[in-house]
Order: structure tokens, then C-alpha cells, then sequence
């Protein structure tokens, strides 16, 4: 028997929802990038095809999975199917869901944390959007505040 994976998301979504643009981050805020690495550092990164070839290349310190029922395996990381098949290789570990909005949407429901930066800014012709998560989180810490963006750790909610 394995030991219970802890899942939780990350994301940064502007104030009208959008995460991502023509296959890319809408912006670039150093100080959000440096939030995204000091919060993943160690753990296991889930994302999808388009955020996985949206980057450079792995993210180094952290396993890189990508959940695509095409790709094949590349140097620094894995491929699931599924997100169940990518929980039972956890075996306890953190699983950070890292985007895009598909994934977000199937997987969002199952996260307990969610680190959301909350940036000052609308992004017009935003091509990826963060799926309403009212329903299931609710607010916990702010951690960082600035003037360009907020970045606050939200908590599953309990059942009433």
C-alpha cells in the first residue's frame, strides 16, 4: 500500500482570468517566477502537453510529469494518461499541478492547497483561463503582496 499523495495547485491568473496567451505566460514578474520555484522546489510538477512544450526545457530541482495521451517520454520527464495513473507513482509525495487550464479544470477538485498570485493586470485575448475554485477553496494567507501582484495560499474547505 502507498502512502497518501498530497496535491495541490499553483497558478497565476489575472484579475479577468486569463493564465495563458498564444501558448505562453501573458507576463513576466520575477517575483512570481521566484514564489512559483521557492513553493515546487523538491516536489513533483504535473502539467500538460502545451504548458510542457511552452517551456525551455525541465525545470531543474523538481520531476517534471506531463499528462498527454500522445507524447512520448523526453529527457527530464515523464508522461501519464491519466492524473490517477500519475497519483499511484507518488507513493507520498507532493504532486504540484502546475497548468494548463484543461488540467486545472479535471484536477482542481481533488487539490487540498492552492497558491494562487493574483496579478494586478487584465489580459485581453488570453487563449487559457483558471477554472472557478469558489466551490472548493477558500482563502488562508496572504504570503506575498506588492503592486503587481498578490500571491495568497487558499485551503480546501470543510464540509459542512
Amino acid at each position: 500500500m502507498t502512502k497518501a499523495a498530497s496535491l495541490k495547485a499553483i497558478a497565476a491568473v489575472s484579475q479577468n482570468g486569463v493564465i495563458g496567451k498564444n501558448g505562453d505566460l501573458p507576463w513576466r514578474i520575477s517575483g512570481d517566477l521566484q514564489w512559483f520555484k521557492k513553493i515546487t522546489m523538491g516536489h513533483v510538477l504535473l502539467m500538460g502537453r502545451k504548458t510542457w512544450e511552452s517551456l525551455p526545457k525541465a525545470l531543474p530541482g523538481r520531476e517534471n510529469w506531463v499528462l498527454s495521451r500522445t507524447m512520448s517520454p523526453e529527457e527530464g520527464m515523464k508522461v501519464f494518461r491519466s492524473v490517477e495513473e500519475a497519483k499511484e507513482e507518488l507513493d507520498g509525495r507532493t504532486l504540484f499541478i502546475i497548468g494548463g487550464g484543461e488540467l486545472y479544470s479535471l484536477a482542481l477538485a481533488d487539490c487540498d492547497e492552492l497558491y494562487l498570485t493574483e496579478v494586478h493586470q487584465e489580459v485581453e485575448g488570453g487563449d487559457a483561463f483558471f477554472p472557478d475554485h469558489s466551490e472548493w477553496f477558500q482563502p488562508s494567507e496572504t504570503l506575498h503582496e506588492c503592486k503587481d501582484f498578490k500571491l495568497r495560499r487558499w485551503i480546501r474547505k470543510q464540509n459542512d
